[in-house]
């Protein structure tokens, strides 16, 4: 029950917003302006590839359709963001996991030690697998995934260092809103709570929470580095995120520029597959320039067995077998 409060907690607010795509008309053409909101800063490469998709998107439709893009939690947080599409306030945002509080195989964006490498979670994401994903995200929620993000590993951030799950004894951590997370770093031995990304530096700095988890790439974009000094290297979820779009919003377009859009996704994918590469190790160098020392001593293994047993019981039967196929999947290689 408290997954359906948490969908439609911003409803009431967000439909006051009234439709986000508008339409205005010029001496040539009818213009649509979409609006794109996201939780990360200005700085990062989800903004950064945002911004290439926007300039594709206005480019292949001759100006017909742009998209104005509000960064940093402007317009809320991302469950927040992702009603607002529902109810036609916005219309695209970048989200992962949080999907699942709508549509139940979404989690499978982010389970703890679930892929063995980023060639694994490739092939899972660009086959028949993640086209059940994106299938169920269509239909439970009328979003459709433009094209996706691959995300850098999990890290655990803290101010003690952290080896095993022996350290996590009265250990308050942020998580995300993902019930699978708050169950599986509870099972760990933390004592894990839900915030909002934009209130995670506050409470490290105030001492609410212990310490948080996210991608490093999150991680110096927050300035965790400020308030933490231990990057423990638990590399406990390898995960991607989607750039969205409401589908009635998506399907509102004539159909020459729908496919402009898609093909506009088609090269923000590859460019964001660039740019992550390029920054993985920059964004490491710079936190190590930073102060923060990366503890390469973690016992992942004990990690993976110490969640396992969430897992277990959290996943119904379809998620099960989902899951079952995706480590299938990287067991047997590469798909035919």
């Amino acid at each position: 029950m408290w997954k359906g409060f948490l969908a439609c907690v911003s409803g009431a607010v967000l439909l006051l917003g009234g439709c986000a795509a508008e339409t205005s008309s010029s001496s040539e053409e009818d213009v649509t302006r979409w609006k794109m909101t996201h939780i990360s800063d200005s700085s990062h490469l989800w903004h950064r590839t945002a911004e290439e998709f926007a300039e594709l998107v206005e480019e292949k439709t001759d100006g017909a359709v742009v998209v104005d893009i509000f960064p940093n939690s402007q317009l809320g947080s991302e469950v927040d963001n992702i009603n607002s599409i529902r109810y036609g306030a916005t219309d695209l945002t970048i989200t992962g996991e949080t999907l699942e509080v709508w549509t139940p195989n979404a989690v499978m964006l982010a389970v703890p030690y679930a892929f063995e490498d980023e060639d694994h979670m490739r092939r899972v994401i660009e086959g028949p697998l993640g086209g059940i994903i994106e299938s169920d995200i269509e239909r439970d929620i009328g979003l459709t995934p433009l094209f996706y993000m691959e995300r850098a590993p999990r890290n655990l951030t803290s101010n003690v260092e952290i080896n095993t799950p022996e350290d996590l004894r009265g250990f308050n951590m942020r998580v995300p809103n993902v019930p699978l997370f708050l169950d599986a770093w509870s099972q760990a031995g933390a004592q894990p709570q839900v915030l909002s990304l934009s209130e995670v530096f506050t409470g490290l700095q105030q001492g609410v929470i212990d310490g948080q988890e996210n991608p490093n790439d999150l991680i110096e974009s927050n300035g965790f580095y400020e308030v933490q000094q231990y990057l423990n290297e638990t590399e406990h979820v390898r995960s991607w995120i989607y750039v969205v779009v409401g589908t009635e919003q998506l399907e509102a377009l004539p159909a020459d520029q729908q496919a402009a859009v898609k093909e506009a996704a088609a090269e923000a994918e590859a460019y964001a597959q660039d740019l992550h590469e390029a920054e993985t190790e920059a964004v490491r160098e710079r936190l190590d320039e930073q102060g923060m020392t990366f503890n390469d001593d973690v016992d992942q293994e004990a990690f993976r067995e110490a969640m396992m047993p969430a897992l277990e019981e959290y996943f119904t039967e379809e998620q099960n077998e989902l899951y079952l196929d995706i480590l299938a999947e990287g067991e047997g290689g590469e798909s035919e």
